[in-house]
C-alpha cells in the first residue's frame, strides 16, 4: 500500500523560505516519478514541481516558481523533498506529495494528506 506523508508547512513572511518533505513507502523510490501539487481555496490544483525516476533525470517547474523552488529526492531515505524560496502570498495553498510511474500521470496517481503553506506578506 503506498502512503506519502508531507510535513514542512507552516507559516511564513514573504520572502522567507520553507522546505516541504514527502517519506514515502510502498513505491519503488527510485523508480517512479513524484511531484508537488498545489491548490489554493478557489483556484484550479496546480503542478508546481515534478522529477523522475532515476534513469530518466527529468525535473519539471511550473513558470509561478522557476527559480525559487527546487525539487530533490533522496532513495536512501525514500523521501521528495521542496526547498521553496522567496515565497509569496500567491503561494498559500495545501501543498500534496504525488507519486506514479511517469510525471505525465502524476495527477492519476497516489497521493498524500497535503500539508498547508501559508505566506503572510
Amino acid at each position: 500500500q503506498v502512503q506519502l506523508v508531507e510535513s514542512g508547512g507552516g507559516s511564513v513572511q514573504a520572502g522567507g523560505s520553507l522546505r516541504l518533505s514527502c517519506a514515502a513507502s510502498g513505491i519503488n523510490f527510485g523508480s517512479d516519478a513524484m511531484g508537488w501539487v498545489r491548490q489554493a481555496p478557489g483556484k484550479e490544483r496546480e503542478m508546481v514541481a515534478g522529477i523522475s525516476s532515476d534513469s530518466i533525470g527529468i525535473d519539471i517547474y511550473a513558470d509561478s516558481v522557476k527559480g525559487r523552488f527546487t525539487i530533490s529526492r533522496d532513495n536512501s531515505k525514500n523521501t521528495l523533498y521542496l526547498q521553496m524560496n522567496n515565497l509569496k502570498p500567491e503561494d498559500t495553498a495545501i501543498y500534496y506529495c504525488v507519486a506514479a510511474h511517469s510525471i505525465v500521470s502524476l495527477y492519476e496517481g497516489s497521493w498524500g494528506q497535503g500539508t498547508q503553506v501559508t505566506v503572510f506578506s
